[in-house]
């Protein structure tokens, strides 16, 4: 038998992808990491100080891959430092969209590895299982979790109405799901509406998140808003049909009366607002719109547009277990609080708090 010792263990699975040529020289990991630092720190000493390796050995790297691709990856300027090349940032957003594109799916399938191997060496934890849209917040809980040892959460990211679909299926303990507030939300709120039972379901407040446009830092084409996205020279990049995000931006085009159909890349999808954030940063789209964690984490700037509470729905009758109480309780903690507050764009004024239907619709 596996000593009981792993059950306090987490699998991880991390997305990664190489480049090898006829010589089976191979461009990995260790040259990703340097050229991402040397994108942050503008020196090659410090991004090599960071990556935990030798001046020398960082500027070897760099020359070694220079020799194989034919191009310089890195510039050096007397006294600017270093910078990437088109081919360096190339380089570097391949490896960020790999992550954006299949780092979720990723977490998903390790959270029901990991499940599925604890159940195997214990009975004496029991199981938290969620199904929910994707969002920084909900990415914190298995981290918030670890505060409760005798809890093992399964989180799987799929759609809002999926995610409520497993909940009225008994696949999922809690559903995740985002409505927006002030007075954005009836299109959202028609789609999900069928899903909801007014005495079989409770909601649990987690977070207040702001969704809006990722655009070029300084903003070169001068997007403002949704009407700007009409434009011969904007290229747009959309989040999947069924996404709360997908359904809260069709509502907002109809508000401000603009036609998907004259918007270039409205059919263009990625399933995540990490993706989206890599697609604009690359180039290959101008703006796409997703919530703004994702714009910070790629250097994009951030037009707000609409606010949304993001919120779990769970059966009435099993409010009062023991994963999902325990669940209540961290949501009401400081260092919940102390995560949330560093999300640009985010508050949680109201989290853990338990409602109604009713009174989920009416704040």
């Amino acid at each position: 038998m596996l000593d009981s010792s792993y059950i306090m263990s987490k699998i991880k699975l991390s997305p990664s992808w190489s480049l090898s040529n006829e010589a089976n020289e191979t461009l990995g990991a260790e040259l990703f990491l340097l050229l991402d630092l040397i994108h942050r720190t503008g020196t090659l000493a410090e991004a090599a100080k960071q990556t935990g390796i030798s001046y020398r050995h960082a500027w070897n790297l760099v020359n070694h891959w220079k020799t194989f691709f034919g191009s310089n990856l890195v510039t050096f300027t007397r006294g600017k430092g270093a910078s990437l090349t088109e081919l360096g940032e190339k380089l570097l957003w391949a490896e960020q969209r790999v992550s954006a594109r299949v780092g979720l799916q990723l977490d998903s399938l390790a959270s029901e590895i990991n499940l599925e191997i604890n159940r195997a060496l214990t009975s004496a934890r029991t199981s938290l299982t969620i199904h929910a849209s994707h969002g920084y917040a909900v990415a914190h809980l298995p981290e918030l979790l670890k505060m409760a040892p005798d809890v093992q959460v399964d989180l799987r990211y799929i759609g809002a109405a999926e995610s409520l679909a497993s909940l009225n299926r008994g696949d999922c303990d809690l559903a995740g799901f985002h409505l927006p507030t002030e007075g954005n939300g009836q299109t959202v709120i028609n789609s999900l509406a069928p899903l909801w039972d007014q005495d079989g379901h409770r909601f649990i407040h987690l977070v207040t998140r702001t969704q809006g446009l990722f655009v070029s830092a300084k903003n070169p084409l001068g997007i403002s808003s949704l009407k700007d996205l009409v434009k011969k020279d904007v290229k747009f990049v959309n989040r999947q049909i069924g996404s709360g995000t997908r359904m809260l931006f069709d509502q907002l085009l109809a508000k401000d009366n603009v036609l998907s159909t004259e918007i270039q890349g409205y059919q263009s999808e990625e399933f995540t607002h990490a993706a989206v954030a890599a697609f604009v940063a690359s180039g290959m789209a101008n703006t796409g719109f997703g919530v703004q964690p994702a714009a910070t984490q790629f250097g994009l700037d951030f037009i707000p547009l609409a606010q949304e509470k993001y919120m779990f729905a769970c059966r009435s009758k099993a409010i009062h277990k023991k994963e999902i109480l325990e669940l209540i309780k961290l949501l009401k903690s400081d260092e919940f609080a102390n995560y949330v507050f560093n999300l640009p764009g985010y508050s949680a004024p109201e989290a853990g708090e338990v409602v109604t239907l009713k009174q989920a619709l009416s704040r």
